[in-house]
């Protein structure tokens, strides 16, 4: 098959439900939709979503980037240069999430000339995994309220941004313990919002709270000084740390202080840089989180069918659709209380609804 059209367009959707961790807040999402036509009328899907904070990225330098004119040294090309596709993409776009939204569609278009899964085509690891869901930064009251809710909709995997007020973190953490017991799971994500002294107080709690997971606490250039907290190291996972295969050599110079590490296909270039990273980290030891920016739910399926092929795959944070106003694609994958399971459909088993 060859590449016969393409197209793209920025989209701006509010979110149902305004959201902040530490270092912003947000109340909608912007995305640029990429389309790749196939010579046999095939339509295959990509999604940019770029947030300046982890990529550097804007959404219109993402479209500038996925114009058209700009893409068309793709028209024409055989699907079966796609390895050759994927590194001549990597050297025309700079921006891992523009690279993301193009790569995106690429693997979409594959699987779905190969009358596959995405999933298949890589090969599955896992049928199906529990996503997290995510309560941002809020007082006690708001944030027992939302947990109320999610608990209330089946989701016992919970998500607490923290890392703006370690007292208020904790306070509401004890809070949120004391209502649910071990009826549900605690993880937290401090989005790089703590000091050593405020990381201290977090670890020395951490056994009491019984939290699960502890997702980037300190700046990357504090990772080193997570070494000194190893009996924690099974539950720290790295997110800003980690962007690509290069980040693993410098944590282990830090001494390897985390267990985990956070894939995402918007900061590692799509579901290529995405799976290369991943097939590292697990050939390192790590365990794998798979998470997500606000994303429609092509962006959320293409990360869930890439999750389900790692082994190394342990936890999903992959909730990134659930609170848009409306979403450009339907389909994608399938939601029952809080697991998540791709679709009997080829591709990535979306298609387009806007």
């Amino acid at each position: 098959m060859r590449i016969a059209a393409l197209r793209s367009r920025l989209v701006r959707i509010p979110l149902t439900r305004p959201y902040a961790i530490a270092g912003g807040s947000w109340d909608k999402v912007e995305m640029v939709l990429v389309e790749l036509e196939g010579d046999d009328g095939t339509l295959a899907y990509g999604q940019a979503s770029p947030a300046e904070e982890v990529t550097g990225e804007s959404a219109e330098q993402a479209a500038r980037a996925l114009a058209p004119t700009r893409l068309e040294w793709l028209i024409g090309r055989e699907l079966g240069e796609f390895e050759a596709l994927k590194l001549e993409l990597q050297q025309r776009i700079d921006g891992p999430a523009t690279r993301a939204g193009v790569d995106m569609a690429l693997h979409d278009l594959a699987s779905r000339a190969a009358g596959k899964p995405l999933v298949e085509w890589l090969g599955r690891a896992h049928g199906s995994l529990r996503t997290s869901i995510t309560i941002g930064l809020k007082s006690v009251s708001e944030t027992l309220a939302e947990a109320d809710e999610y608990v209330a909709r089946g989701f016992a995997l919970l998500k607490v941004k923290t890392g703006a007020d370690i007292e208020l973190d904790l306070e509401r953490l004890a809070k949120l313990r004391e209502r649910f017991g071990a009826r549900v799971e605690l993880r937290i994500d401090a989005n790089q919002g703590y000091d050593l002294a405020a990381f201290r107080k977090l670890a020395a709690r951490a056994d009491v709270l019984d939290l699960a997971l502890i997702e980037q606490p300190m700046r990357p250039e504090l990772d080193g000084e997570l070494a000194a907290f190893a009996s924690l190291r099974a539950r720290l996972v790295a997110d800003e740390s980690v962007h690509s295969t290069r980040d693993l050599a410098r944590l282990a110079s830090c001494g390897s202080p985390y267990g985990g590490l956070n894939v995402k296909l918007m900061k590692s270039g799509g579901p290529g840089g995405a799976l290369e990273l991943a097939r590292a980290a697990q050939a390192a030891g790590y365990r794998l989180l798979w998470g997500c920016m606000d994303e429609s739910v092509l962006g959320i399926a293409a990360a869930l069918h890439c999750a389900l092929a790692l082994r190394a795959t342990a936890w999903l944070d992959l909730d990134g659709s659930f609170d848009l106003a409306r979403d450009p694609f339907r389909g994608g994958f399938a939601l029952e209380r809080d697991r998540l399971s791709t679709l009997a459909r080829v591709g990535l088993g979306a298609e387009l609804a806007l």
